[in-house]
């Protein structure tokens, strides 16, 4: 079953103290409290718990961090926020999809949302730690959100497919049967699988282990100029965490590694 708990919304060097009182409100009524702040700017604040209103517990409990990869760190699932397309595009899901792949892996796994600045968003580097990004078909009149809109928007699909869940769980469907048929399964279909699968997922503490030992190794044999990058580690970044490895592929992934560097003298 689902696990809200496994939940958190991950918000990233957030400017005003207002919108983090009105996005814990957004996720309280949505039953989300796990809140982690990234170097909020001015926190703890009256006005956060003011803004908060009846969702003060979600302010109190935050968990306040200096960097993403601490907020992240032991989650087997990131997805990010994303308001426009990137030179180098990334599984990209909408709303609904996003409350269902949430769902679909909290049974498992820990599990970040991640918002970024109210004036800029995310930075590239920020949206690469994660495994999808999300997008808020917005007016293109007017695509500018609210930070807590925003927030409400995703908590708000999380609700619905928690209920959803829940409802299939009530009525005894087979979930070995798979994800239901308008499911995009290139994408979605991995949640469902995890309930199968014979190893956990690594976490984002292992990936960035994993990625800063495959840097070295491809500069010891001579594959990676890290003067002319040319955007390498940026592909590979998006075919591992398009992969998704699990513990047990990352740790043949690093021994061969290791082996690299051993037969190179290193």
């Amino acid at each position: 079953m689902a696990d809200l708990d496994r939940v958190r919304v991950v918000l990233v060097n957030t400017t005003h103290p207002g919108n983090i009182g009105a996005a814990a409100r957004a996720m309280k009524n949505m039953g989300l409290t796990r809140l982690y702040l990234v170097k909020p700017r001015d926190f703890p604040s009256d006005k956060a718990r003011w803004r908060a209103a009846s969702a003060s517990d979600v302010i109190e409990q935050a968990v306040v961090v200096e960097t993403l990869d601490e907020a992240i760190a032991d989650c087997g699932l990131v997805i990010g926020t994303s308001a426009r397309d990137r030179s180098i595009p990334w599984p990209l899901i909408n709303p609904e999809e996003c409350g269902r792949q949430v769902i679909g892996e909290s049974s498992n796994h820990e599990v970040a949302i991640v918002f970024g600045r109210e004036a800029r968003g995310l930075k590239n580097e920020e949206l690469q730690k994660c495994q999808f990004h999300v997008h808020i078909p917005t007016s293109h009149a007017y695509p500018s959100l609210n930070l807590a809109m925003a927030v409400q928007v995703i908590s708000y699909e999380i609700r619905r497919a928690f209920l959803d869940d829940g409802q299939e769980a009530q009525t005894g469907e087979d979930s070995a049967a798979g994800p239901p048929d308008n499911s995009q399964e290139s994408i979605l279909s991995l949640g469902v699988e995890q309930r199968h699968w014979d190893q956990e997922f690594s976490t984002s503490e292992d990936l960035e282990l994993f990625f800063e030992h495959l840097e070295r190794a491809l500069i010891k044999i001579d594959f990676h100029d890290p003067d002319n990058p040319r955007q390498l580690m940026t592909r590979l970044r998006r075919l591992f965490q398009r992969i998704r490895p699990d513990k047990m592929e990352m740790n043949i992934l690093r021994g061969i590694l290791t082996s690299i560097e051993n037969k190179t003298g290193e």
